[in-house]
């Protein structure tokens, strides 16, 4: 260890390892430095790996609360520094966090690798498991039971010394292909932009080119108008630009990131990723990788899958191919002598939404101001949870565009902190998530949660606030609905808490959530231009959820 990190590591001068003086114990960002992360990786698995041998050594029968609890108390420290280093990663990443992640990757799999398939651990959840009707446990209780040896079987602890090798081996390698496809795929929308001149706006927004002005300033390049590869730049502009040479550009280089034959290329990792996961569920005694995924999940089977997928693919393909006959004779119509292409969809499918339904994105964008649906989707919750939102300004963040807001229960008492980072900006990876700080569980005293959104949309400038399409709403309304299931989480175990469900179950709360954003009572209330603060008006409201209903095809047939 060198002479900077092994300074790091003693915990008056590593704030990853010091208690946190902060308000709600959460993690004072401005303290940590990516030279913090690796001396406290080790600490931490330092830590919890003598923690799961003193479980091991422990002379007396197993018991719920000498194994199970145990390895639920263990860890914590890691839990601490891994959330820390993770949600910098995915939303304030730089090279050396990048850097870091690749070794901390393989560090995570060595580390997890022997204790996910103990023998002894194993077997004593095994014991515990074969009596578990005689143990008196819970409801909450039994389920933690269940995962933990579910989670040991799956991870090959009942395997022969051999198999284990060999599956570590896999892990391992998995680890090291996941953490580069990722920084690939980060890799080739940071490198690309495209600049526009003043004869490229045929179509797009004001909106729109004001958000182009501010990425351009963000990359150093005041004055100039570029578009990048995050989704918030793409799909619009996809929808809006008269310019077809230009979408074609910009879709090509969208679905072409990891496939550029360049550093970034993702093809030999995907090629390996894919025979290392099927090799991994033979040795685990399943016939491919879906019916190991799909087993420990509620769909159970990669038939029950495909058997649903097909029930939606055959009517969502008829109607997708009657639209592309729509859109076929709109561009006939129109006098183009060409074919419908990729990049032409959403271009048409708009023009042909405004025909049908009088309604086109831009018209209802005024009304979608960010702070208007942030504050509609904390009502909403209000409304259905009895939880209140007062903004704190006193938490330490990753990034000054990065908000916070204490969560109370119906009774006054705090219940969470929930952090909104919103816009997009190079050191963040595209799309939109939830994820945490730190979970809600009781095991040791009640504790709160610290739950993140992060999403990528485009920022206001000049005095303009920032203003999102329909599908920016939903998709703050969807991240916020998994929000709440980890701000509303009341258990007692870490490993149950909030989103620690199938993963087929854990999209359900989002989903229903994200359906509150085009209730009319909700776009009444909050949906306000923002330069008048006029309501949005009856007419519009109306052909807005009539023209939800437009292209669904497509988006099905595209999901």
């Amino acid at each position: 260890m060198s002479e900077a990190s092994s300074t790091a590591v003693d915990s008056h001068t590593n704030p990853l390892l010091a208690a946190w003086q902060t308000p709600f114990q959460t993690p004072p960002f401005a303290d940590i430095r990516p030279e913090h992360f690796l001396p406290a990786f080790d600490k931490a698995f330092a830590d919890h790996s003598a923690e799961i041998e003193a479980i091991k050594a422990n002379p007396a029968e197993p018991t719920f609360e000498n194994t199970v609890t145990a390895l639920e108390r263990a860890g914590k420290l890691l839990s601490k520094v891994s959330a820390v280093f993770y949600d910098l990663v995915g939303a304030h990443s730089n090279p050396e966090l990048l850097k870091i992640e690749s070794e901390v990757a393989l560090k995570q799999a060595r580390h997890w690798n022997p204790i996910s398939m103990d023998a002894a651990l194993f077997g004593r959840v095994s014991k515990l498991r074969d009596k578990a009707a005689s143990l008196n446990l819970t409801g909450e209780q039994a389920r933690l039971l269940e995962r933990t040896w579910t989670g040991f079987h799956r991870s090959g602890a009942g395997l022969n010394e051999a198999a284990k090798a060999r599956t570590a081996e896999i892990n391992e390698r998995l680890a090291h292909l996941s953490t580069d496809f990722s920084h690939h795929l980060l890799g080739d929308e940071q490198e690309w932009t495209m600049e526009l001149g003043a004869d490229d706006l045929a179509g797009l927004p004001d909106s729109f080119v004001a958000a182009t002005k501010a990425a351009a300033e963000e990359r150093g390049m005041p004055g100039k108008m570029v578009v990048t590869l995050s989704r918030s730049f793409v799909e619009p502009f996809l929808k809006a630009s008269a310019r077809r040479d230009l979408r074609e550009k910009v879709y090509k280089a969208f679905t072409a990131r990891g496939d550029n034959g360049n550093d970034n290329d993702n093809n030999a990792v995907i090629l390996e990723v894919l025979k290392l996961r099927e090799e991994r569920a033979k040795i685990l005694g399943y016939p491919s990788f879906a019916a190991y995924r799909l087993e420990d999940s509620m769909a159970k089977t990669p038939e029950a899958v495909r058997g649903l997928l097909e029930r939606v693919w055959k009517p969502a393909r008829a109607r997708a191919m009657a639209d592309r006959d729509a859109l076929q004779a709109l561009i006939a119509e129109e006098g183009g002598n060409f074919k419908l292409a990729a990049w032409d969809w959403r271009y048409y499918a708009e023009k042909l939404r405004q025909r049908r339904a009088n309604f086109d994105d831009a018209a209802i964008k005024p009304y979608l101001a960010l702070d208007n649906m942030i504050d509609a989707a904390f009502d909403v919750a209000t409304r259905l949870f009895g939880v209140t939102f007062v903004e704190r300004k006193d938490i330490p963040v990753w990034h000054p565009d990065v908000r916070v807001w204490e969560v109370k229960d119906a009774r006054g008492n705090h219940k969470a902190l929930f952090y909104g980072d919103y816009f997009a900006r190079p050191s963040k990876r595209s799309g939109a998530w939830m994820t945490s700080l730190r979970d809600q569980q009781k095991l040791d005293g009640d504790v709160a949660p610290l739950v993140i959104n992060v999403c990528n949309f485009s920022k206001g400038t000049d005095g303009q606030p920032s203003l999102l399409s329909p599908d920016d709403a939903r998709t703050l309304f969807h991240e916020f609905g998994h929000g709440l299931h980890g701000m509303l989480s009341n258990v007692m175990y870490p490993s149950l808490s909030g989103t620690s469900v199938f993963t087929d179950f854990v999209e359900l709360p989002s989903q229903l959530y994200e359906h509150w954003q085009e209730r009319p009572e909700v776009l009444q209330k909050f949906a306000r231009h923002y330069q008048t603060g006029e309501p949005l008006p009856e007419d519009l409201l109306k052909r807005f959820i009539a023209a939800r209903k437009f292209n669904q095809g497509f988006a099905t047939v595209e999901f």
